[in-house]
């Protein structure tokens, strides 16, 4: 075999694999494929939902600015008004979750739209809002009224993620920490 056809092989071969592994990607792409499972702990939803148009306020009746130029995400809870105890433990972990994102933790705000619990920890990223019945509205319909759902909020004000009532802090930590990651 000279040199001159073994080389034009071998460039058959690359452009054949190329373009096989392109025309499988682009094959699943318009057949609807999805994977079966993502990297992402929290439910992503889908269209996400806007909510920059909101007037939400904070618990002092100060209009809450989203400000987009920061990048700020935001983790929103929605209690019901006797939650009692499992709204403790979910301030807690709200508070662990802001802590563990370290030199990002800035850039992470915690809703919290309803009464808090008298023993939750504060720090400058928890923001108590009140109650919004458009936000509520707006929420999906998984939503069950209070289930104890966290969502998450993107620096546009588009709500993109659910937890689950009981989710694990962990997933959400390790999502909040590559979004960061990604919007830096």
């Amino acid at each position: 075999m000279t040199p001159l056809l073994k080389s034009r092989i071998t460039l058959v071969v690359v452009a054949a694999m190329f373009f096989t592994s392109f025309g499988i990607a682009l094959y699943l792409i318009r057949s609807g494929w999805q994977p079966t499972a993502t990297r992402n702990a929290g439910e992503l939803l889908q269209p996400p939902v806007e909510l920059g148009d909101l007037g939400l306020l904070h618990a002092d009746g100060q209009a809450f600015g989203w400000e987009p130029d920061r990048r700020l995400w935001r983790v929103v809870v929605i209690p019901s008004d006797d939650c009692g105890e499992p709204c403790l433990k979910l301030t807690d972990t709200l508070y662990r979750v802001w802590v563990s994102e370290g030199r990002h933790a800035d850039r992470v705000q915690m809703l919290w739209f309803g009464s808090v619990p008298a023993q939750a920890p504060q720090y400058r990223a928890f923001l108590p809002m009140q109650v919004s019945p458009a936000l509520r509205a707006k929420l999906p319909a998984s939503h069950v009224e209070g289930s104890l759902a966290v969502y998450l909020i993107d620096p546009s004000g588009f709500l993109v993620m659910r937890y689950a009532p009981g989710f694990d802090p962990t997933g959400l930590r390790k999502d909040l920490a590559r979004l960061l990651k990604v919007t830096e």
